[in-house]
């Protein structure tokens, strides 16, 4: 029987470090492993419809929210069709229920994902660290009156709930090789994961 490939769900907000550990997993783990994250299926999203699931919380664009459901499912069944072909799948994404209605996207998503070895990581940051690394990355950063922008603050407030995770990790001390090297640590040593099941749960 063929063995189903492990999944690795890296949740967090944008420039917090999941990129950096996906592209490390990828190099350094055991067997072939797909990334299926948020900024590759953004490249495939036509230009009306963008920025597809990388659109942030604050409920901006109700008018691409039904569109964006369809691809959080979309990519989420994909990652099970890899996970089936016995292939391993990291994914670095943004969960967020911030739209101008409920979506509960994460919930259906980790219904797809049933039976399945998924293991949801929490990818944290603080917001100084993510506004340095948004100047350094984008030259984008504080608003002409010096604050921290609605949007950046809205994501750090909102993309870890329900906080529910298999493991957590803080890349404003860690670097993305410790992170995903305690990724690692989590899944040979176990236990299994349970907080997708949790999550199908609420």
């Amino acid at each position: 029987m063929k063995k189903t490939g492990t999944i690795i769900i890296l949740n967090g907000t944008p420039r917090s470090g999941k990129s950096s550990i996906a592209k490390f997993i990828q190099d350094n783990f055991k067997g072939v492993w797909m990334n299926l994250g948020v900024d590759h299926l953004m490249k495939m999203t036509p230009d009306a419809y963008q920025p597809g699931i990388g659109l942030r919380p604050g409920g901006e664009r109700p008018d691409l929210e039904p569109v964006i459901e369809r691809l959080y499912i979309a990519m989420y069944e994909s990652i099970a069709s890899f996970s089936r072909a016995g292939i391993n799948v990291v994914v670095d994404v943004g969960h967020h229920d911030g739209y101008s209605t409920s979506l509960d996207i994460l919930k259906k998503c980790a219904m797809i994902l049933e039976g399945y070895p998924a293991y949801l990581i929490g990818v944290h940051c603080p917001i100084e660290i993510i506004m340095k690394r948004r100047l350094t990355t984008w030259n984008i950063g504080y608003t002409p009156d010096g604050n921290i922008p609605k949007p950046v603050k809205l994501w750090q407030k909102l993309v870890h709930e329900p906080g529910i995770y298999d493991l957590e990790v803080d890349t404003s001390i860690l670097s993305s090789a410790e992170c995903a090297n305690l990724i690692r640590k989590r899944i040979k040593l176990g236990p299994m994961p349970t907080s997708f099941e949790e999550i199908r749960n609420l």
